[in-house]
């Protein structure tokens, strides 16, 4: 059950995407030009967004921030369609498959 513990990490992570360009990111990732299957974590937003969504979802995983007030809060699982792939083709490029793990299991637990 989410507490006030939760509420307060949840706005800093908000000032801290707001700080590191979140919104330019995801405008990006939400435009009609972006296609997914042809995305690069080269690309500085999407990779922006992967960094973002790892760790609040590597917080959840830990039990430090409430999963339920998360998935509430974002459309986890959207912002993975989106850069999700990018994030595979890292792992298979460097073969290393917890590259971004939690993010992706935070997004199918929404699905």
């Amino acid at each position: 059950m989410a507490d006030r513990e939760d509420a307060a990490l949840l706005v800093q992570l908000a000032q801290w995407g707001s700080t590191m360009g979140l919104e330019e990111a995801q405008q990006a990732v939400w435009a009609e030009d972006f296609d997914p299957r042809t995305a690069s974590v080269e690309d500085i937003l999407v990779s922006r967004i992967l960094n973002w969504g790892e760790t609040i979802a590597t917080l959840t995983k830990n039990g430090l921030l409430d999963a339920d007030l998360v998935l509430d809060w974002l459309w986890v699982s959207g912002l993975w369609s989106r850069v999700g792939p990018a994030a595979v083709k890292l792992r298979e490029k460097h073969g290393v498959p917890e590259l971004y793990e939690n993010f992706e299991a935070l997004a199918n637990k929404q699905v």
